[in-house]
């Protein structure tokens, strides 16, 4: 990836913080207001995971193709508790915690591509992603 921006995840101020890092990269890659509306509140989901399950972990954000395409790509990192079940996690309303049980599956709708991969006892990574506007 490159151009990658790293914003370490500790506390709610990081999220904001992550949040205005791809909010900026969005807008300086061109894309609507709508779609930098729909990454930065995607990165703010999954960064809030990391404070919610896992205590600290870091966002990264970058350009890099992905499936042959342009694509603004954030990878989500922890050393958390892990996710035991997946497909269980990514569907509306299931949550472990206190939320809504909106953060995967919601960022999952507000971005063109999501995968998690995770292990319990060993952390989660999500990746997503949002086709970088053509011209751009």
């Amino acid at each position: 990836m490159e151009a990658d921006i790293v914003v370490d995840i500790h506390n709610p101020d990081d999220i904001v913080a992550a949040r205005k890092a791809g909010h900026q990269l969005a807008v300086d890659l061109g894309f609507s207001l709508t779609d930098v509306t729909m990454v930065a509140t995607a990165i703010s989901e999954i960064a809030r995971n990391i404070t919610s399950y896992a205590g600290r972990g870091a966002v990264h954000i970058a350009v890099a193709d992905r499936e042959g395409r342009k694509a603004l790509v954030v990878r989500a990192e922890d050393q958390g508790p892990g996710i035991a079940d997946i497909d269980r996690a990514m569907e509306d309303g299931y949550t472990t915690g206190r939320g809504l049980g909106l953060g995967l599956p919601g960022a999952r709708r507000l971005m063109d591509r999501l995968l998690v991969e995770s292990a319990l006892g060993r952390g989660t990574v999500v990746e997503m992603w949002k086709w970088v506007p053509s011209g751009a």
